[in-house]
């Protein structure tokens, strides 16, 4: 087939490397995203990427083949974001930081996860009157998501933050990872604030993480890679969620909710309105996330 013949619309259902138009492939490069063959690939710390972009001499698209503007040629990652040295610097700090307050835990006891974990309403003898969200105390949403329970618990969640956060991140890039698992959380913890009893408690970083569960397999399913172990590993997730009393199971499915949502459009939205796609997805969930708890809310008051 002639090169006219190859980029004739239509005539070939499957894409062709960009440098060998002869091969067909289903694989695209993780910065630039045009196909490459496996001749062409060059192993990434998620996925694979093009010589040129390995090279830092990524073309823009309408530049017909000319070389860009040095800000325009920086190295990104698949979303968008800069690539770093360090891609899990950030899974690294979270990780640190839900340590730390593990053993602060752990020195003053509940005292001091009593008054950051997430309730909706609970009398508390030693205490002034109504403590919870529906007392003004919001910031229990967030500070809710780096308490844990338990050595199990931090265990767990601290290994899975680990094994998904940072393949993620580095597809990612920083900031648009940190603000996928901030908002994940939150809308955890909305749907727990929501449906979960007033005096029920809630802590853990488990919302945020099933919000990276279900941003990994969109870049998965992305980047066409085998999706059965992520799928089992919820699947798995999910059976212990609903099968082991005690759980919020609440803030696992909405955080895994939005994790779908925001991650679909971190990883597919078009490179010419990328930002205003990626963020305005993540304002778009936020606002769910304060309807839900307005709503409970009122009904508490």
């Amino acid at each position: 087939m002639d090169q006219a013949a190859a980029d004739a619309p239509g005539a070939r259902s499957v894409p062709v490397c960009y440098r060998h138009p002869d091969r067909e492939t289903g694989v695209r490069c993780t910065r630039c995203d045009r196909p490459i063959c496996p001749e062409c690939m060059v192993d990434a710390s998620v996925g694979f990427q093009c010589p040129d972009c390995v090279r830092g001499g990524t073309p823009a698209p309408d530049s017909g083949g000319t070389a860009p503007a040095a800000a325009d040629n920086r190295p990104r990652t698949l979303a968008g974001g800069t690539l770093t040295r360090d891609p899990r610097l950030v899974t690294k700090v979270l990780i640190g930081l839900n340590l730390a307050l593990f053993l602060v835990k752990l020195s003053l006891g509940d005292v001091f996860t009593n008054q950051f974990d997430l309730i909706g309403r609970a009398y508390a003898p030693h205490l002034t009157g109504i403590q919870g969200v529906a007392e003004g105390q919001w910031y229990r949403l967030l500070t809710s998501m780096f308490l844990h329970g338990g050595y199990v618990h931090i265990l767990f969640n601290m290994l899975s933050l680990w094994w998904i956060g940072g393949p993620l991140e580095g597809a990612l890039g920083r900031a648009r990872y940190l603000t996928l698992y901030l908002v994940c959380g939150l809308a955890g913890g909305a749907l727990t604030y929501l449906l979960a009893a007033p005096n029920q408690p809630s802590l853990g970083a488990s919302g945020a993480i099933f919000g990276l569960f279900g941003a990994t397999a969109v870049l998965l399913r992305r980047l066409r890679y085998d999706m059965r172990p992520v799928i089992v590993l919820l699947v798995v997730n999910l059976i212990i969620t609903f099968g082991v009393p005690g759980i919020a199971w609440q803030a696992h499915i909405g955080g895994l909710v939005a994790g779908v949502v925001v991650g679909y459009a971190m990883i597919h939205a078009p490179r010419e309105r990328r930002a205003l796609i990626q963020y305005g997805a993540c304002a778009l969930v936020l606002l769910v996330v304060a309807v839900l708890t307005l709503v409970r809310t009122l009904q508490l008051t």
